[in-house]
């Protein structure tokens, strides 16, 4: 169970886990969903076992957002542990339950495969208009130039011109390779 404030109860949510006979509670006191680490949270997730049941009071009470709920239960599933959202009823442990919870799987994925696009939709329009994407460029156009030069004309190794320049000796290759291509 969780509550976001300190002057909110947990009372509701104890007297519903209680009254489905959950074995052991955790609960995070004044911690808001969206916060990464909750100290019950992590506790009951380190403690689960394969047919275990994970039971809450509400969906909003486990994870901070849709995507992040998904992947708590996706992880569940896998570990072999059974999941129950009180008030909404989903129970994998039914036939309808895990029918809910593929539809949430379902949903969850679509909405994943969505901010991949949109990921990198924003990222051809940023090339097209010349931003560069990625790690940051090590060696500039002029520093990649002169490798050349000296390599070519003062037969100077890679590796010494790498160390001169502060990287290494791949990243100098590379990008000389870009430079005469």
């Amino acid at each position: 169970m969780r509550v976001s404030d300190h002057e909110q109860t947990a009372d509701l949510q104890l007297d519903a886990l209680t009254a489905a006979r959950c074995d052991v509670i955790y609960a995070d006191h004044g911690v808001s969903g969206t916060v990464v680490s909750r100290k019950g949270l992590g506790e009951v997730l380190a403690d689960l076992q394969s047919g275990d049941v994970l039971v809450v009071w509400k969906l909003d009470r486990l994870g901070r957002s849709t995507v992040h709920l998904l992947q708590l239960l996706a992880d569940l599933r896998e570990r072999g542990v059974d999941f129950m959202a009180i008030t909404q009823g989903i129970d994998t442990t039914t036939a309808m339950g895990r029918m809910l919870y593929g539809q949430l799987a379902v949903f969850a994925e679509f909405e994943r495969e969505q901010i991949s696009d949109r990921t990198k939709a924003g990222m051809e329009a940023a090339k097209r208009r010349g931003k560069h994407i990625g790690r940051p460029v090590a060696l500039t156009d002029d520093q990649v130039r002169e490798a050349v030069r000296s390599h070519d004309e003062e037969g100077r190794t890679i590796r010494s011109l790498a160390d001169e320049l502060g990287v290494s000796a791949q990243t100098l290759t590379r990008a000389m390779k870009r430079h005469t291509s």
